[in-house]
Parts: C-alpha cells; sequence; structure tokens
C-alpha cells in the first residue's frame, strides 16, 4: 500500500500514476484537546486504517500524480533521527575531502552515534529546497528514510523491523560547515520525505534496496541499502536504547557516497527500488544571518 499526503492535506492511496482520495476515513481518528500527542496519529493508527481505507479508494475518481501537490507523507513526526557516515564507501569519501570535514573528527557510526533533525525541517516531494546561506556549500544526500509504527523502547533487533509502518525516500540537505551536525541539517526545507509511504508489507527486503540521485540529469549517488554499516534493525536497536520510538518518527538510514553540492536553479532527482522517485526543485532563500558567517571568519 502507498499512502500520500497532498495539496491542502488530503490523504490518498497511490495506484501507479493516479492517486484516489481517502482523506475521509481520517475522520475516524481520535480526537484530542490541547496538550496534543507527540506522536502522528495517522501512523499510529494506520493498522486499524487499512480496511477503511481499501474500501473507501474505489469509490474515489482517479487524479493523475501529475495533478497533485505532494506533501510529506508523515505530516507530524515526533523526532526525526539520522545516521552519520553509514556507508563505508562515504566514510572514506568524507575523511578524505576537507570539504565536507572541516577538520571535525569523522568517527565510525557505531561511535559517532546518532543525531536528531528538527521535524520543523520537513517538507514533501513537490515543495521546494529553499537554499540559506548561499556563500557556503550545500549539499544533497539521499537516505532510506524509516517509518516507526508503533511505540518502542529497548528493542532487540531481532524484532526490530516488526516496529516499522513503512519506509519513503529521505533527502538529508546539509550546508557544510565546522558546526554540529543538528544546526546545519535541521534548516527549514533541508529535510525532504516522499513521494509517499510505502507500508512495511510491501517491501521484501528493506536491507536491499537500490537508491540513486540525479542532479540536472547527472547521475551523483547510486548504491544500495546491503552497503550500510549498520542496518535498518540494528539502528532501531541503537535508537530505541536512546529515546522511546512513537508512530511517526523517522530514522534517516544514512547516505552513500556521491554526495555534492546543489544550488539555486537545480533540479534534483531521487529514487529507491520499490519506492517510487520524487523531483525537488532548489531554489534561493535569503537570510540576514547570513553575513555572520563572514563576520566569524574575520
Amino acid at each position: 500500500m502507498k499512502i500520500c499526503r497532498y495539496d491542502d492535506g488530503k490523504f490518498g492511496l497511490v495506484d501507479r500514476h493516479s492517486v484516489r482520495d481517502v482523506t475521509a476515513i481520517t475522520a475516524i481518528l481520535p480526537q484530542f484537546r490541547y496538550p496534543f500527542p507527540r506522536h502522528d496519529l495517522f501512523v499510529a493508527a494506520l493498522p486499524e486504517l487499512r480496511a477503511p481505507l481499501e474500501e473507501a479508494a474505489p469509490a474515489s475518481s482517479p487524479i493523475p500524480l501529475s495533478q497533485v501537490s505532494l506533501l510529506s507523507p508523515i505530516a507530524n513526526p515526533g523526532k526525526i533521527i539520522a545516521a552519520p557516515v553509514n556507508y563505508r564507501r562515504h566514510l572514506e569519501e568524507v575523511r578524505g575531502d576537507p570539504a565536507l570535514h572541516h577538520q571535525n573528527a569523522i568517527h565510525e557510526i557505531r561511535r559517532a552515534g546518532l543525531f536528531l533533525k528538527a521535524p520543523s525541517s520537513v517538507i514533501g516531494a513537490s515543495e521546494r529546497i529553499a537554499i540559506r546561506h548561499l556563500e557556503r556549500r550545500t549539499d544533497h544526500e539521499i537516505e532510506l528514510a524509516v517509518v516507526i509504527g508503533e511505540a518502542c523502547d529497548n528493542v532487540d533487533r531481532a524484532d526490530a523491523l516488526s516496529y516499522v509502518a513503512g519506509y519513503c525516500i529521505g533527502l538529508d540537505i546539509t550546508v557544510r560547515g565546522p558546526e554540529e551536525r543538528s544546526l546545519r541539517k535541521s534548516i527549514d526545507t533541508y529535510t525532504v520525505l516522499g513521494p509517499w509511504l510505502t507500508t512495511a508489507d510491501s517491501i521484501a527486503d528493506p536491507a536491499n534496496l537500490g537508491l540513486s540521485l540525479e542532479v540536472n540529469g547527472e547521475i551523483r549517488q547510486h548504491a544500495n541499502t546491503r552497503d550500510l554499516i549498520m542496518g535498518i534493525s540494528e539502528l532501531i536497536e541503537f535508537a530505541s536504547q536512546f529515546y522511546v520510538l512513537q508512530p511517526g518518527d523517522v530514522i534517516l538510514t544514512g547516505t552513500p557516497d556521491g554526495v555534492g553540492p546543489i544550488r539555486p536553479g537545480d533540479v534534483s532527482r531521487a529514487t529507491i527500488q520499490d519506492l517510487g522517485e520524487m523531483t525537488v526543485e532548489v531554489v534561493a532563500r535569503e537570510s540576514r544571518a547570513a553575513s555572520l558567517f563572514e563576520r566569524v571568519r574575520s
């Protein structure tokens, strides 16, 4: 099952090149008053929603995907948990290029640990990456995004995949510099999720998915999730030792080698086997804080 969010927050089931509106089923979601829960209500209820979704879809007329604006399939991720340098060749790439490491110590992931990105950085496939700090290098990073479906804590890796609701493509956009990763990667629009959520039962082997990214038609990154240093189950186990994972939390599993700069006017096309593809435009967003870095260097 492929579930998307589109236009003004509608929900749809994706069938090849079209989407069927199933927004009406959200009426059965539990209602809350302030303070609201810190997880995604739709993802939490997905097991109970599957039958209503499948029943509602045939009653809706198909809409071509080309006519809708795709939002992030996860409306309210409580946490974006990211895995740094989790492909061996990318680890070597970063260590060998001063433009990537900026004299920061680059450790293998089991020593470096994980880091968090701000949920406010999330956009969908039809939205645009708005680059701040144009005087600095900003890079693309394609990643498999794992969406947690059920609250879990101190998970054993043997059981880890049972807590996964589904998968989507992730773009972890990064402004290069000496600061902590969470600062440089949490800028608004710097986490792209999409084009839709593919439920876990639709993916036979998430540890064997090809992924690639093009910029303006040029292939920049190409790899397979079997090349991950710390696999999906181990990442869930590791993250759950530090956080209670909640429905809608997203784990970005790391990017392969081939990272490179993007600039306003570029168009990136990200593809992951069995999850689809998304094309995302890059624009400029001026920031009054941009001159701060010049003042610091001077």
